[in-house]
């Protein structure tokens, strides 16, 4: 039987209190709460590994998982989630679904469906899932955080080998590169693959939006999209902070992530050409699953949401601006014109 998880998640403020000289009764509350502990006893992470309750050890547990993968599913896209959990779980990594759609049972013939962690909430993003079942602690065992859609092509990707790419290049944001020729739908020109290249950190081109080798940021530089992003430990905490409560589609975030690439986003952030991937283009959450003509529902449905995004874009922006305004003390690392 799949373990099926619902967790409520306390927000970890103390840091937070300390910058700004306030404390609330919750965290007052907090601290009583465990004072009574020895403070060697204290475990403040989890992990997402499973563990058996005869005491045994589990095969898989003998190997040290560096990895995560956190995919928002659907019960359509069974076929293809499940050739990328496999791919994952061959490189020991932990996996945890979140199903949007309710359905869970259905995934419990998949030979690994009781090694994955499951998480069920109807109609909701892979982003709401992040901010609420991924908190930095919960998941401080592992090195890198993949957060992925679920229409991906993997035949050509390796996660191990990914991650000594990442590492090895000093990527604490990334994803990988995407094939431009197997590919139905590419959204940006910076995620297309070269062949050439081992890693690729920016993109040329003139028009509208010029890219050089002057640019310094977003979308030429410094930039990965929300589709297949890949984190770092020390970037995911970060991350899940700029991750807005309320704002469960992610519009926005795509050009704020290179504040959290712990420097300079121009080289802390990446895209991976050697492990790339097939990007299928298939509508989710409240989209059409298939080749067919979609109905007038279901792209009613499309269009709602959206809409939904743009306004949630809107308001993204609108708070960084004021975010900006209100703290005295915040200097933008990457204004040049103020250094």
């Amino acid at each position: 039987m799949a373990t099926v998880v619902t967790m409520r998640i306390q927000y970890e403020q103390l840091k937070v209190t300390e910058r700004f000289g306030t404390q609330s009764t919750g965290q007052t509350n907090f601290r009583a709460s465990i004072s009574a502990l020895p403070h060697g006893i204290i475990q403040s992470t989890i992990d997402m590994g499973m563990k058996p309750p005869s005491g045994f050890k589990l095969k898989d547990n003998d190997v040290t998982w560096t990895g995560l993968l956190a995919v928002a599913v659907g019960i359509s896209q069974k076929q293809n989630v499940d050739s990328i959990v496999n791919k994952f779980l061959a490189d020991k990594c932990s996996i945890i679904l979140f199903h949007y759609d309710g359905k869970v049972d259905e995934w419990h013939d998949l030979d690994w469906s009781d090694k994955a962690v499951h998480v069920i909430a109807q109609n909701q993003t892979k982003w709401w899932f992040a901010k609420r079942f991924l908190h930095p602690d919960v998941i401080d065992m592992y090195d890198y955080i993949f957060l992925w859609d679920e229409d991906i092509a993997v035949d050509y990707f390796q996660p191990r080998r990914y991650m000594q790419i990442a590492f090895s290049e000093g990527l604490e944001i990334s994803q990988p590169a995407v094939d431009p020729e197997l590919s139905l739908d590419i959204h940006h020109r910076i995620t297309v693959r070269s062949k050439k290249a081992k890693v690729h950190r920016r993109v040329y081109f003139s028009g509208s939006m010029n890219c050089t080798e002057e640019s310094r940021g977003p979308p030429c530089t410094g930039w990965v999209e929300g589709m297949v992003p890949v984190f770092s430990k020390a970037a995911w905490r970060c991350v899940w902070h700029l991750i807005q409560n309320d704002l469960i589609h992610g519009w926005g975030l795509d050009m704020k992530l290179g504040y959290c690439s712990q420097g300079d986003r121009t080289k802390n952030v990446g895209v991976i050409d050697e492990e790339f991937i097939v990007h299928k283009g298939i509508p989710s959450l409240g989209g059409v699953h298939d080749k067919k003509v979609p109905s007038h529902k279901s792209l009613d449905s499309r269009s709602r949401i959206r809409r939904q995004s743009t306004a949630e874009l809107e308001k993204f922006k609108q708070r960084w601006d004021i975010a900006i305004q209100e703290d005295k003390d915040w200097t933008d690392p990457f204004d040049i014109q103020k250094r």
